[in-house]
């Protein structure tokens, strides 16, 4: 399989990914540019000899992108070619505002999922449906995948979900992984064990999910009963487990419809002595697939303290009390939005860094530069426990002041 190599794509700490752009270019320039280059490669690679005559060969879309005019126009370049040994290529990065949290989208939500469905339905009726095979040359997400910008339990129902809606609409896949994110070269061993299990799985099955894979309990409250909504994705509920030992239903938990509900008893038992944290790791059990764990949480609300530092980069000290950061809404005194994206007050949440070892958290350079001087700006940090924190900043040269609440 040969490959023409065109270029940087949208990622920074990506060596030359095949996703061909025109900067400061019409659309009807795009097409033009692109059509050349993918029919240049064509002739040359088709008349140098050899198995280059017939081997198949990658035509990829502008930008690799799987917006419809752009699927017609390689479409019509392929078509033009009258070449049976072609395939077209897309890259697909999810939603947007999923793909890096940005404007309050932390969760694999509907539009997410839509996203996913809606654009592999375009490529599959554009290419697959009339025999042209289709390469999915890339596929992740926009940040490092263990980051914590997007969490982990949304992260796994992402891929779960690309992968088996790739192979159902009959496409070759292939991750990307340029940075030991997923898979250790050193040692071969996979970073999370759960992500090669659902990608292998989704090649002949869905695997069930549930709407959190945190259950948070308080340290200084009461236990009560929580309740999640299960995500079978066409399987059935079997079981749920903790380590090699079943819980019992009706005595640990109650399942009414898609509704599970854990005992507050059984939260008492799993929280154990509340160290901050994770104290339990139950596993959700359906009919096939991979199991769904759950992280028995326990937690106080997180502290924030004041801190001074430079537009180089803060660093805040932070109690997070078992407590994991979800994302950070940031706003000047009249509402605005404060930081690098001016059109949503939820900038993206790699402007930030939680690191729960430390107990620290890493406002970025980037988000600090963005900020206007002397105009203060309030952060409201939010976690996935539902707690909140507010936080204020204000920039005056290179100086930053922070103050909590």
């Amino acid at each position: 399989m040969v490959l023409p190599i065109l270029g940087p794509g949208p990622r920074a700490q990506e060596d030359h990914p095949i996703e061909p752009q025109f900067s400061n270019a019409t659309d009807a320039q795009k097409t033009q540019y692109l059509r050349e280059l993918n029919t240049s490669f064509h002739r040359i690679v088709r008349g140098s000899g050899g198995q280059n005559k017939d081997r198949l060969l990658v035509l990829p879309s502008e930008e690799t992108n799987n917006a419809q005019h752009w699927l017609d126009d390689l479409s019509t370049t392929m078509n033009s070619l009258h070449d049976r040994n072609l395939v077209a290529t897309v890259h697909y990065y999810s939603w947007y505002p999923f793909s890096v949290n940005i404007a309050n989208g932390p969760t694999y939500d509907a539009t997410a999922q839509a996203d996913l469905h809606d654009g592999f339905a375009r490529v599959h009726n554009t290419f697959v449906a009339k025999g042209i095979p289709v390469y999915l040359g890339e596929f992740g997400l926009l940040t490092s995948p263990y980051s914590g910008v997007v969490e982990r339990g949304e992260m796994l129902k992402y891929f779960e979900h690309v992968t088996y809606e790739a192979r159902a609409n009959g496409f070759t896949t292939a991750l990307w992984d340029a940075a030991n994110d997923f898979l250790n070269r050193s040692t071969m061993q996979w970073m999370v064990p759960e992500m090669k299990a659902l990608i292998q799985t989704s090649w002949r099955t869905r695997s069930g999910t549930a709407s959190t894979d945190n259950l948070f309990v308080s340290k200084s409250s009461p236990i009560t009963a929580q309740t999640i909504t299960l995500n079978p994705n066409g399987q059935w509920f079997t079981g749920l487990w903790q380590g090699d030992r079943p819980l019992i239903p009706y005595v640990d938990y109650t399942v009414n419809g898609n509704q599970l509900t854990l005992t507050a008893d059984t939260l008492t038992r799993l929280a154990g002595n509340r160290a901050a944290g994770v104290d339990a790791t139950p596993e959700v059990r359906y009919s096939d697939g991979v199991p769904w764990k759950l992280f028995v949480r326990s937690y106080d609300k997180p502290v924030l303290s004041d801190a001074t530092g430079t537009t180089d980069g803060r660093t805040v000290p932070t109690r997070f009390n078992g407590d994991l950061m979800a994302n950070v809404e940031s706003t000047y005194a009249d509402g605005t939005a404060a930081g690098p994206a001016s059109w949503t007050t939820y900038q993206s949440f790699d402007n930030y860094r939680a690191d729960y070892g430390a107990d620290t958290t890493t406002v970025k350079a980037d988000f600090l530069k963005s900020l206007k001087d002397d105009a203060p700006v309030t952060l409201t940090f939010r976690f996935w426990s539902g707690a909140t924190v507010i936080y204020h900043l204000t920039k005056s040269g290179n100086t930053v002041t922070g103050t909590a609440s």
